[in-house]
Parts: structure tokens; C-alpha cells; sequence
């Protein structure tokens, strides 16, 4: 299965008439991601055509309101919609009390499960896994406790070669899922057939880092190192370094900088101040470090390949 990302929204702050605050949609492995939830989220995901029902994971980088505030009517519109399945909210220790709180206030009443993942640690941690895909935390620096998250595919199973396979009678279908998993077959005489014979190498598995809002910082780069894709926040030029550090945020030659030394496949910056109107500007910048850097284009599908 393909990895699409479609990015709801990519602004700082303020929601503009054209662009709305962080948020992502991410599809991997047939499992389908939120990842932070800014004002007009809901919206967004509708304009972009994404079934409400198939999103089971939130995943929250922290408690600004540009990157939560469109969760409380997120999830009252999940009860609206007969959702009964639960809903796996993963961010900073606080969420569940900002979110019940709203919920006990405005009488706002779930049919569903609500399950919190809070967070707190300061080092990466593995925080989501099943059989095909797993997700790391992302420590960042801001202003407040901040995560950013690194989605990647466990490796998947080898490809069958029928035209070796074929020769072999006592090869059944029963044994593909075996072979696909990379194990041997012995013939009733005993002799073994080596698993690289009768199968092909898998596809390469495809990962995906998401960090905003975040300082420079080098050490991030172990954790999204070769990374095919890389979103990274980039809120001003660097003529404004200083105000980026003094507000938490990264300018996008800072954030060239991380792609280049993590050898990352595809840079994509985001998040970025209301006082630019021409946004080509952030890739004039980043490009004369990391060429294959790319402005993010609201409610565009992008498919994550290899």
C-alpha cells in the first residue's frame, strides 16, 4: 500500500482566508493519522474529501492553540456522525484535562471511548505500534513541552518468484505466507531450498517526520536520519534568526540545515509567519542547502515513495 500525506494546513498562529493553522492527514498502511489539529481542521478534512470514520489515532505536537483548537469540535462532531469506535488522542500531559474540561462545560456527551496517551518524556519513545506500523516520539524545542513524530513502516514481506516457485509441485499456496516472511522450504527428500531463490527482495519501507514547533536542533537529526520525507517548521528567513530563537521557532535555512546533515529524501517546510505574503521566498532560502526542498500546498494528496 502507498503513504499519502495531505496537509490541511501549514500557517502560524492566526488562520487566514487562504490557509489555515498545522494540521495533517496521513495515510500508511491502510491506518489513517491525524497529526495536530489547528482551528478549521474539521473543515479542511472535508474539503479534502477524508473519511472522519477512519481516523482512530490523533497525534498532538502540543498545546498552543494553532495546533489543538480545532480538537474539542473535532471530536464533538465524531458523536454527531455515530462514531462508536474509540479514539486514541496522543499529546502532552495536559490534554485530557483541556479537552474534559471543555467536554464538562459545554455538556458535550460521547458515545465512544476516549483513550489519552500523554506524554511527558524528554527522550524518544516509542508510542504507537501494530504489526505494520510504528511511531516515534520527536523531542523538539519550543517554548513549552513539544513532540514531533516519526511515522515509519516495519519492513514488509518478500516478494514470491512464481517463476522459481513453479518448478517445485510440493510448493503449495500454504506455504507462501512462510516463504513471504523469509523462511526456507524443505523438500520431502530433505533438501532445502533457500528462501532468496524462491522469493524477491521486499519494498522498501517509507517513513515520515513531522517537526514543528521546534528551535534548531541538532539533535534530532539521529532520529529522522534518511527519513523520505521531512516536514519542518520554517516560521521566518534567517535575517530574523534572533526572533526565531526568542519565540521557539526554526528559519528555513535552519531547516535546510537538519535535511542536509540527516540525509533526508524530500524536504517540506511549513508554518510559516503572517508577515510574508510571497512564500517562495522560504525555498529561495532553503534551496541553496538542501535543493529538494518543496512549500506544502494545502489539501494536495502527496504520495511518500522511496
Amino acid at each position: 500500500m502507498s503513504t499519502y500525506l495531505t496537509i490541511l494546513g501549514f500557517n502560524s498562529a492566526i488562520p487566514t482566508v487562504n490557509s489555515s493553522p498545522t494540521a495533517q492527514f496521513l495515510e500508511m498502511e491502510e491506518r489513517h493519522f491525524l497529526i495536530d489539529c489547528g482551528e478549521g481542521t474539521q473543515v479542511q478534512l472535508r474539503k479534502a474529501k477524508a473519511r472522519f470514520s477512519k481516523i482512530n489515532h490523533i497525534f498532538i505536537s502540543h498545546l498552543h492553540g494553532d495546533h489543538c483548537f480545532g480538537l474539542p469540535g473535532l471530536v464533538a462532531s465524531f458523536r454527531l456522525l455515530g462514531r462508536e469506535m474509540p479514539l486514541h488522542i496522543y499529546g502532552p500531559k495536559g490534554i485530557r484535562e483541556m479537552l474534559e474540561t471543555i467536554f464538562r462545560i459545554t455538556e458535550t456527551h460521547r458515545g465512544f471511548e476516549i483513550v489519552y496517551h500523554e506524554l511527558k518524556s524528554k527522550s524518544p519513545e516509542k508510542i504507537f505500534e501494530d504489526n505494520k506500523v510504528e511511531v516515534f516520539t520527536i523531542p523538539l524545542d519550543h517554548r513549552i513541552y513539544c513532540n514531533g513524530y516519526l511515522f515509519r513502516e516495519k519492513p514488509k514481506e518478500r516478494h514470491l518468484n512464481m517463476a522459481e516457485i513453479s518448478k517445485y509441485p510440493e510448493i503449495e499456496t500454504c506455504d507462501y505466507h512462510n516463504l513471504k516472511l523469509g523462511k526456507d522450504f524443505v523438500l520431502s527428500d530433505g533438501y532445502v531450498l533457500k528462501n532468496e531463490v524462491l522469493t524477491m527482495p521486499p519494498s522498501k519501507s517509507v517513513s515520515y517526520a513531522f517537526c514543528s514547533d521546534t528551535r534548531y536542533s541538532e539533535q534530532i537529526i539521529s532520529m529522522i536520519e534518511n527519513v523520505d520525507v521531512l516536514y519542518h517548521e520554517s516560521t521566518f528567513l534567517h535575517e530574523l534568526k534572533e526572533m526565531a530563537d526568542y519565540t521557539g521557532h526554526s528559519t528555513a535555512l535552519e531547516a535546510a540545515r537538519i535535511a542536509r546533515k540527516a540525509n533526508v529524501g524530500k524536504l517540506i517546510l511549513g508554518h510559516f509567519s503572517n508577515r510574508y505574503g510571497d512564500l517562495s521566498v522560504f525555498t529561495d532560502e532553503a534551496r541553496e542547502v538542501f535543493p529538494n526542498t518543496f512549500l506544502p500546498k494545502a489539501l494536495e494528496s502527496v504520495k511518500i515513495s522511496v
